[in-house]
């Protein structure tokens, strides 16, 4: 009895647990099933954005793309032809022409000096416009002031020279200094004028290997093909090459032009000076001083004379000079004057060209620029810069200064950058200590500051200022009229 009592008491009890327990399952599958939704919800939605952001991106360099074309077929446009400021905004299409989304530029011209354009384009898909991608890239034209050293001729940069910044010859170059940056040659192999024997490689050394670093005269066979162009690190800090295109110096004709009739417009501008040339002193306060030199130091003594019949040799330096007229420096920076010219000085937050020239060119009349004193910048991060552009030579001058400095890119148009041979007889001032090149050398003839004597400056540090490539002095010479692409950043 008993027994039958507690029986079917127990068979309700059961019937709920097994309710209870399909309710837990029930509610457990409810809320994995919700979860397992949501998931691939969320890894849909995602997955989508990504998509989108992807799209996004393509967008955003599509907009990056077009203005690179805009610049090239308008290269001072920066108003994407609309006139007004921006931001522009473009429609995107897909292949079917069917509208997918924009891109939106942001572009900011070159600053004042500078050829470099920034082009902010920020890609929207139309399904999402939360979702952007903003692509930042700086175009800018390249100056023909790329490099630390650029020659039309054969060169030799002999021992006791450091080279910063890239050096390039149309001819042969022979390197027995240091060079710390790539030195190229548009030419396979020379014959090098300052010794006999056969073609070596258009760039090479007679430096020894090391340990050693002694020099000789004579025919360098490891120099020379059949041999491959070896490494040599200790002289070629950043390689070598043979074979490149050449660099055009025809252009710079035309463009001392340009600076002559710009300087007689809106700069400062001079004709003949009726006597030795002229005399221009740069101040940091922003303003010049121009004299007429009247009269050149001569020779201190009568050995002291042209002894390897160069052209145009004398001292270059100035004994007497009149002041001719003084004044703020021009609002575009350019001078130009039909004379020879000396200069010295120091600029503070100036970007100036000078310029010399007589036009009709006439190779028994051009011009030539001195530089015997310091001339400086105050700053060196480009806000400061000079360029030196002259029909014949850039000289130094018998009585310069025993340690020099010119902060300057030197364009010598038809001539070359250095200095004459002064023999011993000019003594004390044949021997100078140290000069100091700071912006670049543009030479059509042999460049030199010293001789293989002994004479002319012990030093020579040519250091490349590198501001110079995509913020040139005004009306500077340039490689090419296209923009090419100075960096890319992805912003977000």
């Amino acid at each position: 009895m008993n027994n039958q009592s507690i029986y079917p008491a127990l068979a309700p009890r059961r019937g709920a647990a097994i309710t209870m327990q399909i309710l837990v399952f029930g509610g457990v599958t409810v809320i994995m099933l919700s979860g397992f939704m949501l998931w691939t919800y969320s890894a849909l939605t995602f997955s989508l954005r990504g998509l989108h952001r992807a799209a996004s991106f393509s967008i955003a360099e599509a907009g990056i793309e077009y203005y690179r074309w805009h610049l090239a077929h308008n290269k001072s446009d920066y108003q994407d032809g609309t006139g007004t400021p921006g931001p522009y905004v473009h429609p995107y299409y897909n292949r079917l022409g069917e509208r997918f989304g924009t891109f939106t530029l942001d572009i900011t011209p070159p600053p004042s000096g500078s050829t470099i354009v920034t082009v902010r384009s920020t890609g929207r898909v139309d399904a999402d416009p939360t979702v952007q991608k903003i692509i930042q890239v700086k175009f800018g034209i390249p100056s023909f002031a790329k490099y630390a050293v650029a020659t039309n001729n054969n060169m030799r940069f002999g021992e006791g020279t450091d080279i910063y910044g890239e050096i390039i010859s149309n001819q042969g170059l022979r390197i027995d200094g240091t060079a710390h940056n790539l030195v190229q040659s548009a030419r396979t192999t020379y014959n090098d004028p300052d010794h006999a024997g056969a073609d070596e490689y258009a760039v090479h050394t007679h430096r020894d290997l090391p340990p050693s670093t002694a020099t000789d005269n004579t025919f360098r066979p490891l120099e020379a093909p059949p041999n491959p162009l070896a490494e040599r690190s200790d002289v070629f800090l950043a390689g070598r090459a043979v074979g490149v295109p050449a660099v055009n110096f025809v252009g710079l004709s035309q463009n001392l032009s340009d600076i002559r009739t710009i300087a007689s417009t809106s700069g400062i501008y001079a004709t003949s000076s009726g006597s030795y040339g002229f005399e221009l002193v740069l101040n940091a306060t922003g303003t010049y001083a121009l004299y007429r030199v009247t009269a050149l130091a001569p020779p201190p003594s009568g050995s002291c004379s042209n002894a390897l019949g160069q052209t145009g040799w004398g001292t270059w330096s100035v004994q007497t000079e009149t002041l001719v007229k003084s004044g703020p420096f021009p609002a575009n920076g350019i001078f130009f004057f039909e004379d020879n010219l000396w200069v010295r000085g120091m600029i503070n937050g100036a970007r100036l060209t000078i310029g010399s020239g007589r036009f009709p060119d006439n190779s028994t009349t051009r011009t030539s620029i001195a530089v015997n004193q310091d001339l400086r910048y105050t700053n060196y991060d480009g806000t400061d810069v000079i360029q030196l552009i002259m029909q014949n030579n850039f000289n130094i001058g018998l009585f310069s200064s025993d340690t020099l400095r010119v902060d300057a890119a030197l364009i010598a148009q038809n001539g070359r950058v250095g200095r004459y041979y002064y023999p011993s007889g000019c003594s004390p001032y044949h021997i100078r200590q140290k000069i100091t090149s700071y912006g670049m050398i543009a030479t059509n003839l042999r460049y030199g500051f010293a001789y293989t004597d002994g004479t002319g400056y012990q030093n020579r540090e040519l250091v490349y200022d590198s501001n110079l490539l995509y913020g040139p002095p005004p009306e500077s010479p340039q490689t090419s009229s296209q923009y090419v692409q100075v960096s890319w950043e992805e912003v977000r």
